[in-house]
């Protein structure tokens, strides 16, 4: 045997007892080697952190802090947007005409809205008494040059007076009958009146321009013997100016605001002629089913050859009109006044009821007591009572 021959043997001895140490004493296993084993990825994730000491983070911490970093960043970028808009407009108004600055000057001036509740307070008062006569709120305009109520529409066959006028007279002689008329007692009287829009929202998003006219006959359909003549009809046109309003005075809410210009006349010759231009401002109030109207006026002279000189110390200088509307019946009163006291205190208290009769009018009854039932009775006292049907309603 030699000598590597005699090694072999204590080689193989020496490895085995190295192995059999081994198996008994394995080396130790990190926490970190252990998850390594893991075959469900969260799992061995959740393990990693664990062994490694890292603590998760607070995603709802997170959100909120991601949520409220993109709030800012979203209410800068639309202030920045509302800044350059407004320089924007800023840049163009300056170059508008001076009439469309003013316009739109005025339009600020008569709004009543705030921009965030421009749309709610827009249409405040929609459905209401004056908003039904006038198209006030935002949603109830229907547009220009469409025919519209104005005031009472009638046919009166039966009109009593309590005193006939036979000699009408006036301040001016050329204006002063000396020969009496032969005139009955009892006549028929009708009225037609209708409005039409032609502008809206005239000063910004506020302001309608309409035309009125009023047009009311007392015919002497009963006096054969004078060929049944017209005893007197008045013309009545103008135009008004309106603003919608929203404010409250006593339990009423103020819903317009107007000023207009007015004419009226018998379109007669002397000495039966008699006529009058004024300037009217309207306000109106409602509240459920009442409507109250305010129209304080100015007359515009006539200068030397005026009709009917002392005309506002008869009809007076305003009047007033409170109605009340529920279930197709409409009761009104009007009155006016000089506004003066002595012997220019002189005034009219006028009353008319509509109630339904069917659908497609209703009976009117109307009683009178004063000065001026018309124009060419303008310094005539008395008292007048009529009896018909109306043809349109009027609220």
């Amino acid at each position: 045997m030699t000598h590597r021959t005699r090694l072999l043997p204590l080689a193989i001895g020496l490895c085995l007892s190295f192995s059999g140490q081994a198996q008994e004493n394995p080396p130790a296993t990190t926490p970190a080697e252990a998850c390594f084993l893991l075959e469900n990825d969260a799992a061995r994730l959740a393990c990693y952190d664990d062994a490694l000491g890292r603590t998760a983070a607070d995603t709802r911490r997170a959100d909120e802090d991601a949520m409220a970093a993109k709030e800012a960043e979203a209410q800068a970028r639309a202030k920045a947007r509302a800044q350059a808009r407004a320089a924007a407009e800023a840049a163009k108004a300056a170059d508008l005409p001076l009439s469309e600055r003013t316009r739109r000057r005025m339009g600020a001036w008569f709004r009543v809205d705030e921009a965030a509740e421009a749309d709610l307070i827009a249409n405040a008062g929609r459905g209401s008494l004056l908003d039904s006569r006038w198209e006030l709120a935002k949603d109830s305009k229907l547009g220009v040059f469409q025919l519209r109520a104005y005031k009472p529409m009638y046919l009166l066959p039966a009109f009593w007076t309590s005193q006939v006028n036979e000699t009408p007279s006036s301040p001016n002689p050329d204006n002063t009958v000396t020969e009496p008329q032969e005139l009955q007692d009892i006549e028929a009287k009708f009225q037609l009146s209708f409005k039409t829009k032609f502008a809206e929202n005239v000063f910004g998003d506020n302001g309608d321009i309409w035309g009125a006219y009023t047009q009311s006959s007392r015919w002497q359909v009963y006096n054969g013997e004078e060929s049944r003549p017209f005893r007197e009809t008045n013309y009545e046109p103008e135009v008004m100016l309106v603003f919608r309003n929203n404010y409250s005075l006593a339990g009423w809410k103020g819903r317009m605001a107007g000023i207009g210009i007015n004419h009226q006349s018998n379109g007669r010759s002397d000495p039966l002629s008699r006529s009058w231009n004024r300037v009217i401002a309207t306000i109106g109030l409602d509240r459920e089913n009442w409507a109250f109207v305010v129209r304080p006026w100015y007359r515009v002279p006539d200068g030397n050859d005026d009709d009917n000189p002392d005309i506002e110390n008869y009809i007076g200088r305003g009047d007033a009109m409170l109605t009340y509307a529920r279930n197709g019946h409409v009761f009104t009163v009007l009155g006016r006044h000089s506004l003066r006291g002595g012997d220019e205190s002189h005034g009219a208290l006028q009353v008319d009821y509509g109630f339904p009769i069917n659908r497609a009018f209703r009976g009117h009854v109307q009683v009178f007591h004063g000065y001026g039932e018309s124009l060419i009775d303008y310094n005539h006292k008395a008292t007048y009572v009529g009896l018909g049907i109306s043809l349109l309603d009027w609220y």
